[in-house]
This record gives structure tokens, C-alpha cells and sequence, in this order.
């Protein structure tokens, strides 16, 4: 399966985002570069549950800004799996998948659908959030979920069930996205030229 390279420039920042369909590689964390390492950790997630290598390069204009990083460096991350979904719906491809993340006290779950339709909603149920983990912006770490919906143009529900620890918290939620993303992209002849909705294709008409 081909490689897919995206780049997102503007006046701010400069995102370079390269999937990689072959299996998990032994240097996989290598590849992954954002300059904020809880951020690294997390994308090392969506790696290994959804079995796509993801390497990144962040190029900043002049600030080192935590929320432009995971905001653009998320839209760039789902443009690349967008183009994904447009190169192999013809072949097949599930298009929609969930799943449930665990680790220790936290649980999470996720579901994600391709249908051109840029939604996202969180849920934490309750649950204290810590302002920071491990010295990221706990709002940072939703912006690159949502940045990563505008880019892919998908629907993406996440709910945290329980979590008490910060780190496992977003662990538990960063798993379950990347193995609902895994799930989505997996390939399935019997769907081919079959989107996920219904409503299959869109055509736009602008005169």
C-alpha cells in the first residue's frame, strides 16, 4: 500500500505528516516528533492500536506554541487519513470503527465514522481532568483530537467512563481512538465503492 505525505503550511507553522501502511516498525518512536513529548506519547498510541506508522515534522515560524502544535499538527494528522479513506473507498474499507481503551483505573471509548462530516464530542462523564499532564495543556491534548476531525472531516465521539490518574487518563483515551481509527481503515472488499453512511457519496454542484 502506498505511503501518504501531507504537508500544512501557513504564516505560523509548517506540519509534514507521512503514513506508513507497512506493519509497526521496530523504530517507530523515532519517527514521531512534535516537540512536546507527552504529545509524542500519545501519537506513539495511535501507532501502535490503529498498526499505522505515523512520522511527523513540525517546523514553527517563530513562537513554540503548545496549542498551534496540536491544533495544526491535528488537522494535518487527519488530512493524511482522509486522503487514505479517498484512495481506498473504491477498494473497500470499513469506513467506521470503535473501540475501548484501557489502562489500569482508566477506561475510554471512541467511535469514529468517514462521511464528510466534521463533528467531535467528548465526554469526561464527571471526571477531574488535572489542567496539565506532564506538562501539556489537557485542553491542548482535545484541540489535536479536534484539529484531527476538521482535517479528516469525520465524526468522532469519545467518552471517558472513569480515571482518576492524568496520564492514564489520556493514555486510555488516545488508545481507544487509535484502535477505533484502526478499525475504520481496515479493508473490506465486501464494502467496495461503500461509504460508511447511507447517503454514500458526495457531489457538489457550484456555478
Amino acid at each position: 500500500m502506498d505511503n501518504i505525505k501531507v504537508t500544512r503550511k501557513t504564516t505560523e507553522s509548517e506540519m509534514t505528516v507521512e503514513l506508513d501502511f507497512s506493519p509497526v516498525k521496530p523504530d517507530y518512536r523515532d519517527m514521531i516528533s512534535t516537540s512536546l513529548p507527552f504529545l509524542d506519547h500519545m501519537i506513539e498510541h495511535i501507532v501502535w492500536r490503529s498498526g499505522v506508522n505515523i512520522k511527523t515534522e513540525v517546523k514553527l515560524a517563530k513562537f513554540t506554541l503548545t496549542h498551534l502544535i496540536c491544533e495544526d499538527l491535528g488537522i494535518a494528522l487527519g488530512k493524511a487519513f482522509a486522503e487514505y479513506v479517498r484512495r481506498n473507498t473504491e477498494k473497500g474499507m470499513h469506513g467506521y470503527g470503535d473501540a475501548t481503551g484501557i489502562i489500569d483505573e482508566a477506561k475510554a471509548q471512541s467511535a469514529i465514522s468517514f462521511e464528510s462530516r466534521a463533528y467531535f464530542h467528548i465526554d469526561y462523564h464527571g471526571a477531574q481532568l488535572c489542567e496539565k499532564v506532564e506538562g501539556t495543556d489537557t485542553e491542548d491534548l482535545e484541540t489535536f483530537l479536534e484539529g484531527f476531525v476538521q482535517g479528516a472531516q469525520c465524526t468522532l465521539h469519545v467518552d471517558l467512563f472513569r480515571g482518576s490518574n492524568g496520564h492514564h487518563i489520556w493514555e486510555a483515551i488516545f488508545r481507544s481512538f487509535g484502535a477505533a481509527l484502526g478499525n475504520a481503515i481496515a479493508p473490506d472488499p465486501s464494502r467496495a465503492g461503500m461509504t460508511s453512511g447511507v447517503a454514500g457519496k458526495i457531489e457538489w454542484t457550484v456555478e
